[in-house]
């Protein structure tokens, strides 16, 4: 069953540039199957900061990128720290790269809405606390 709500990280963000990219894909799907993507929102500030970076993997330009960036916003909801602060300092003990990592926001908005993270990064994993769903995860709850 697809979870009501599932944070998105970073690397996921990162890929919903690429054109035949399952991930972007499944970013499109999920909203109109039910499910509420979400993420902490300094993870759009960062994709608007590594732009450049994000044009040549995607081999897009600005206006492109300009576009995709208002349709992933669309798509998925940006929580300040606010919403979510108070969960850091667990978030921090089961983060798997430590304290004060920017893995720590992703882990503390899970906990704050009692839900699952969609992440490809193994490391999530040496956890026990929050459900991680890797995209292969994510396409089997789909059905496809």
């Amino acid at each position: 069953m697809l979870p009501d709500i599932l944070v998105v990280d970073a690397s996921i963000l990162f890929s919903f540039f690429k054109k035949d990219s399952a991930r972007r894909g499944l970013i499109e799907v999920l909203p109109l199957r039910g499910s509420r993507l979400i993420s902490p929102k300094f993870a759009f500030t960062e994709l608007l900061d590594i732009r450049e970076r994000i044009m040549r993997y995607a081999k897009i330009d600005e206006s492109e990128f300009l576009f995709l960036f208002s349709l992933i916003e669309r798509k998925i909801d940006s929580f300040p720290e606010e919403k979510y602060g108070r969960f850091l300092m667990e978030a921090a003990e089961i983060s798997p790269h430590g304290e004060d990592t920017k893995d720590d926001a992703y882990f503390a908005l899970a906990l704050a809405f009692n839900c699952p993270i969609w992440s490809d990064e193994e490391a999530f994993k040496k956890q026990d606390k929050v459900k991680i769903l890797t995209t292969e995860d994510v396409v089997k709850l789909l059905g496809f």
